[in-house]
């Protein structure tokens, strides 16, 4: 049987994490999102609500799966294929779920030279993750095996005289060298 254009595109499958997440369903306080959304765009202009929906079903979801794709495509009646597009244009949509705690490391240059690649190897030895298969954009998520934990690297988190930094799930956290890694993730208990 052959697949979609999108089933082809989407990233979705399952991870070690998936069992922290629900499954994709359109809840009243989503459907009262996207109406509220969808009420400051004119009519002709519905596809602006994109973003912000994507964004609630990630916070409230983990990831956007190809459910979610096809019911925001439905509801702003456009193709699947233009929410597609946003959500892989842009680098903080994920396309599978992380872990329960999913921890962002800034590898740009100051957090690079503060030792960022360093504290990415520690988080990755101490939850059990191997990025070896990861691409940094397709599918920069990667999950430890018992699902608690994920990681990727990230773009400029705006703390430069701080570096390293990092974000775990919506938690900021600064000068975090490899050496206090086990004290950052002892932070986020079962």
């Amino acid at each position: 049987m052959s697949q979609s254009l999108l089933e082809e595109n989407v990233a979705s499958h399952e991870t070690p994490g998936s069992k922290f997440f629900p499954d994709f369903l359109p809840t009243p306080a989503l459907e009262a999102e996207a109406d509220q959304r969808l009420a400051q765009f004119p009519e002709d202009q519905k596809r602006s609500a994109v973003l912000p929906i994507l964004h609630f079903i990630q916070h409230h979801h983990g990831f956007i799966s190809a459910e979610a794709i096809d019911w925001v495509a439905e509801r702003l009646s456009i193709a699947p294929i233009k929410v597609l597009e946003v959500v892989t244009f842009y680098p903080g949509f994920r396309q599978s779920a992380p872990g329960k705690f999913h921890v962002r490391v800034c590898r740009t240059l100051s957090c690079a030279m503060g030792g960022s690649h360093e504290l990415m190897d520690k988080i990755c030895e101490l939850t059990g993750i191997d990025r070896t298969g990861a691409d940094s954009h397709h599918h920069p998520v990667t999950v430890s095996p018992c699902g608690k934990w994920s990681v990727e690297f990230a773009e400029c988190l705006a703390s430069c005289g701080t570096a390293p930094v990092c974000l775990v799930n919506d938690d900021f956290h600064e000068g975090v060298a490899a050496e206090k890694a086990a004290e950052l993730l002892a932070k986020y208990p079962d």
